[in-house]
């Protein structure tokens, strides 16, 4: 936001902070949904380990995200980070689903896509961190260069090997598709839990931050005890002490139980990462970064550099929006065959 603020003015600024905080508050719904379906896997591996590949293993999620959320709530009150210590012909298979099907699948894909790439949140909290004295910007194109095309070459070969395998029945989440070989399928589930835990604090922590710093600026005035800091010293073998006010309390923990409930009312894996992906690629990872640039470089318009952009954005807005259709579609289809508040694997 401050970036936009300095090159594109304030008008800008209002825009791009709500699809910020709202890609990063749909980002810890995806974390939660994410979680307990690794969770679950590990679980269900397990019964088919203990009673055979033909048994019924019917496990539910919706302990897990609670599981979950009373953890990050735990978490939430830790000190802030910044103080903490196949083929063609196998992937066109699926004669049983109807044309729409396989169009909003598609369109949904690209929703997918669009949210594995997009780190623009991030990106200029991760340049403040480089140091001299190899200067910022070039140390982040050759780090954006690699960082982008490891995560196509690794997202591509996984798609592609996904369709290889399961042709059109390809899950969502690839890691609930297979179960054997056991030990291999819980190390990897067990690793995206592992991951989520804390990166849900990664993104949760900006929004805790913008909430508290609007309210301590709201209530310093009154003297109220709502921003107030209180000690809890612990004897143990070494003296602890722990601090809070009621704001972060109260309110990182209301926070997240809303996240939570959520999540657990929308537990549509693929729909939700390819609408908040969709969402956001063609504002954040696009649009502002491209006029922010053009700024920047003096780039006036009607030039060949400004044409070629404009044809960009508009390329990438097209993506966006067939892509929101293709989510919104896809989570109208679960909602016709799940309940809200009930997530079975």
């Amino acid at each position: 936001m401050d970036a936009v603020r300095a090159l594109l003015g304030p008008k800008h600024v209002l825009i791009s902070g709500i699809m910020q905080y709202s890609m990063l508050w749909g980002i810890m719904i995806g974390f939660t949904i994410t979680t307990a379906i690794s969770t679950a896997t590990i679980k269900r591996s397990a019964c088919f380990h203990e009673k055979g590949a033909n048994a019924k293993c019917k496990v539910s999620g919706n302990s897990y995200m609670l599981a979950f959320g009373a953890l990050e709530i735990l978490l939430s009150q830790f000190p802030n980070l910044e103080k903490a210590k196949g083929t063609i012909k196998v992937a066109m298979a699926g004669e049983d689903l109807a044309t729409s099907t396989k169009i909003w699948q598609v369109f949904q894909a690209l929703g997918n896509i669009a949210f594995s790439y997009t780190y623009s949140m991030l990106l200029l909290e991760i340049q403040d961190t480089l140091k001299s004295p190899q200067a910022e910007n070039k140390a982040m194109k050759r780090v954006t260069l690699y960082a982008i095309g490891g995560t196509a070459l690794f997202y591509t070969s996984l798609g592609c090997m996904g369709y290889a395998a399961f042709g059109a029945d390809v899950p969502g989440n690839y890691l609930t598709g297979f179960y054997k070989p056991l030990w291999l399928v819980d190390i990897a589930n067990l690793a995206v839990i592992i991951h989520l835990i804390v990166g849900y604090q990664v993104f949760a922590q900006t929004i805790f931050a913008m909430n508290e710093k609007s309210l301590a600026t709201r209530w310093q005035a009154h003297g109220s005890f709502f921003n107030k800091i209180y000690t809890v010293r612990l004897q143990c073998k070494q003296d602890y002490s722990f601090q809070f006010t009621p704001s972060r309390l109260l309110l990182r923990t209301g926070f997240v139980i809303f996240t939570t409930l959520v999540a657990m009312m929308f537990p549509f894996f693929n729909a939700i990462l390819g609408l908040l992906g969709s969402i956001s690629f063609w504002p954040l990872t696009v649009y502002f970064p491209l006029n922010m640039y053009m700024v920047q470089a003096n780039i006036k318009r009607g030039d060949s550099t400004w044409i070629m952009f404009q044809v960009l954005s508009l390329l990438c807005l097209v993506v966006s929006l067939v892509s929101v259709i293709g989510s919104v579609a896809g989570m109208l289809e679960h909602l016709k065959h799940a309940q809200l508040f009930h997530i079975n694997l």
